[in-house]
């Protein structure tokens, strides 16, 4: 087994009466890109706080690298593009990374950072004249200006748009390809769906799925079937279509158009192929599809909400980030 790049073990944080974490287990690998999901108020950006050590834990314990974080930060380990904190202005965006690079202690060269960063045609632009998407560059390049083992990334690409957010993670799948590990936390489920070997879904503070991108897909336990029915073909009710095998969700269009759209979710796609065929009607473009990242993921979290519903008490606590 790798040496653990970073662990929480039965960590939990609460503030007051709202729990942002809630008995955090897990473990990060050498050279993994980590999608860090959750719906807000799930606890992402609590969470890195702690692995960061910007936070302390009520419960349980956080390591880097074996260790308490703030030594794995002070050893220039780590390096992170936070949402919180602002950049400093009156300055350069050459000079701010040249200082980033100075005070680390295993610097890279700033040439090297600017153009890995893709902001060398604003190096000589002052920090506060950047928009929102040039700033968030300048918090990557930061984050890589030094040899890092781990890098951190919360909501990175917010403010980019299509082009430069391409770049961005091509910058970040170069870091991973060098042996470092990638944990980022997103809303963009796209990027994690095309960018993350590991994806974690966080619900109220607790870990509610672990796995590859086409493993959290299977975990929502569905795919969908989608057709066209003609009524010159044959009628089938409605009731018949609600009868179909394991049906999670049906919608039906154009009712009295003559032709009706129909879209299924099923636990089990063959047979309700099979099944159509057997009632006599004649699906026409008839497509069955695995359920994207997106579906999946309102899915897994929206099972969680009803369960958590059905078990809560009225002095359950809230969540928070």
């Amino acid at each position: 087994m790798a040496e653990e790049v970073a662990a929480f073990r039965q960590v939990s944080k609460s503030y007051g009466r709202v729990r942002a974490v809630n008995g955090l287990d897990l473990a990060l690998y050498p050279g993994q890109t980590v999608a860090l999901l959750g719906p807000n108020g799930a606890g992402k950006s609590s969470s890195l706080d702690l692995l960061l050590g910007l936070r302390e834990p009520d419960q349980g314990q956080v390591t880097l690298f074996g260790a308490a974080p703030r030594a794995a930060i002070e050893a220039g380990r780590v390096g992170a593009m936070l949402q919180s904190g602002g950049l400093m202005t009156d300055v350069k965006v050459r000079e701010l990374v040249q200082l980033a690079c100075d005070v680390h202690p295993r610097g890279h060269r700033v040439a090297e950072v600017l153009r890995d960063a893709g902001i060398e045609e604003i190096a000589e632009r002052r920090v506060d004249k950047l928009s929102g998407g040039q700033e968030q560059r300048v918090r990557f390049a930061l984050a890589v200006a030094g040899q890092n083992d781990l890098i951190v990334l919360d909501e990175p690409t917010t403010g980019m748009d299509v082009s430069v957010r391409q770049q961005f993670w091509s910058a970040m799948r170069r870091q991973a390809e060098q042996g470092r590990t990638v944990l980022f936390a997103t809303h963009y489920l796209e990027e994690a769906d095309s960018i993350a070997d590991r994806v974690l879904v966080l619900h109220r503070g607790r870990l509610i799925a672990d796995g590859s991108s086409a493993e959290i897909k299977a975990k929502a336990g569905a795919r969908r079937v989608s057709f066209e029915l003609h009524d010159a073909d044959g009628l089938i009710e409605e009731a018949a279509l609600r009868a179909l095998p394991g049906l999670v969700a049906l919608e039906v269009s154009g009712q009295g158009t003559g032709v009706r759209t129909v879209r299924i979710r099923s636990t089990d796609a063959d047979a309700v192929v099979a099944a159509l065929y057997r009632t006599g009607c004649y699906p026409r473009g008839l497509e069955v599809t695995s359920l994207g990242l997106e579906q999946a993921f309102l899915t897994i979290t929206g099972e969680q909400d009803e369960q958590d519903s059905q078990t809560a008490s009225p002095s359950g606590t809230e969540s928070v980030r």
